[in-house]
Formats: structure tokens, sequence, C-alpha cells
């Protein structure tokens, strides 16, 4: 799915009536089949980007076009159906606790099944070779009938992370899907969705902290500040010194420190909206 945003501007899901935009007067191309990070500071705009980009929020200004279609110009079904080919995974799964992962993960494919196949598939999981399939790609296959509380925080996100293969999408929308990940689990699970995406021709948008492994897997980077675009270049063209520009006050998070978040494995994540339909 190709997108297209025109001087599009948006504000942040929380943000209070009146607030200035996250994102200001934002242009970008993204063709179909194309897979880019989006990195920069916190509070860059750049989870706002994929909310907006995944129709949980209409622009505040500016235009927004997927597929050819402006989604908020489409009947209500229209749009559903529209939604129905994203996939938006946040960066701390809305996994419930006593599930099964194997049901977590074939939650991906709700919008593809009518209302009776979806309530059967919560207590007699359908395709349980594809939760198999989608599970191994981030060595995780031998979870596959452990319950979601019984997870480290990372494999909960590797578990949203595996959703993406089942779903019926063809824009995967991945928020900060390392920040519980050690290195070495970083760079597997990187690479599982890239290889995923390019074998679908899905178009991939991931907003990474991780700036090496960014420019080390993505053959594309878009740089966000202050919900501007500060860049957007080719991996081999991001210098040390557009970097520095870029974080520019917030050193640290360039140098590796981890975002401010806490542990999946200690707490209950908040309620999050799945918007995969």
């Amino acid at each position: 799915m190709d997108i297209e945003l025109d001087r599009a501007a948006a504000r942040h899901p929380a943000a209070r009536a009146g607030a200035a935009p996250a994102l200001k007067a934002l242009s970008l191309r993204v063709a179909a089949g194309e897979h880019l990070a989006v990195i920069g500071p916190s509070g860059a705009g750049k989870t706002t980007l994929l909310q907006l980009l995944a129709c949980a929020l209409p622009p505040a200004g500016g235009h927004l076009r997927l597929g050819g279609q402006d989604p908020w110009a489409l009947p209500r079904r229209a749009l559903q159906a529209l939604r129905g080919r994203l996939f938006l995974a946040p960066q701390v799964p809305p996994l419930p606790p006593r599930q099964r992962v194997v049901t977590a993960v074939l939650a991906g494919q709700l919008p593809a099944m009518g209302l009776l196949a979806s309530i059967r598939s919560l207590f007699y999981p359908s395709d349980i070779p594809a939760a198999h399939a989608a599970l191994d790609r981030f060595d995780l296959a031998d979870k596959i009938f452990e319950r979601v509380d019984r997870l480290s925080g990372g494999e909960r996100q590797r578990v949203g992370l595996a959703r993406a293969l089942v779903a019926p999408a063809t824009l995967w929308l991945i928020d900060e899907p390392l920040s519980a990940l050690d290195p070495t689990r970083s760079r597997q699970a990187v690479a599982s969705l890239l290889g995923s995406a390019r074998e679908r021709g899905a178009t991939l948008l991931a907003t990474l902290h991780q700036v090496d492994v960014a420019l080390a897997h993505f053959p594309r980077i878009v740089g966000l500040r202050d919900g501007e675009l500060a860049f957007d270049l080719p991996a081999g063209d991001v210098t040390p010194d557009k970097l520095a520009r870029l974080y520019a006050q917030h050193e640290h998070e360039l140098l590796g420190a981890p975002p401010a978040v806490l542990p999946l494995a200690d707490v209950s994540p908040p309620p999050v909206v799945m918007h995969c339909r």
C-alpha cells in the first residue's frame, strides 16, 4: 500500500483540546512495498505519525491518502475495510494475560473473519500451523501453547510482531518493537520482520530508538524532530553530523540509552486499541 502525506498535521491522541499538533505540515511519499525506519528523539511525533497512518486519528490539517484514497472521505464501511488492510503494533502489545499465545497471534487474522468465526477462534484456534510458522520466525515456536502472563517482556513483544505475519494487512506500522529486547534479539527480530514484509510485499514503517539497528537494516531513514521532517535519506547518506543535529540536546538517546518505559515483564500493560481492522 502506498502512502501520501501532504503537509499533514496531527495531534497526539492524549493531547488536550487546543494543544499544538505533534506533527506539523509533514509531507512524505512511501511507495507500495517500501520499508523505512522513522527515528528521532522522544517527543518528535513518531507514534503520532503511526496513529495517523493507521486511521486512528484524522489529520488536524493537510491531507492523507492511503492506496490512493482519502480515508476520512470514505463511507464508514469502506473505512473499516481499509483499516482491515492496516496493522498497527504498539510498543506495549495489548495481549490479555490469561490468553494462550496461539490465540493471541491468530487475533491478527480477525479482520478477515466473520463474527461467528471470530468467536469460535477464541476457544478453538483454527490455523495453528500459521501461528506456529509466525512464532518460529521470532524463535518462539516452543511457546505456542503457553499463557501470555508466563512470558517475559521481550517474548510478549515478539508475540505482538508475530501477529503481523498472519494479518491480512498490506501496511505494517510498528512502534518501537525492540524496547524490551537485548541487542542480539533486536537484530533477529528486525531481520525476521523485514524478511516477512518482503515475502508478503507489505509496506513497512517502523519507529526505532535503536539508531544503529535502523541504519544497519532499513534502506530508507526518515528523521523527525519537533513534529517536522529533519531528513528523508537512504541509510548510507545519514551521516554522524545529521544524527548529531537530529538528536541535539537528546544525545543520550543517540548513544543508546533505553526509552523510559516500564519493563513489560513486571507490569500489566494498559489497555491499547489494536487498529488491525
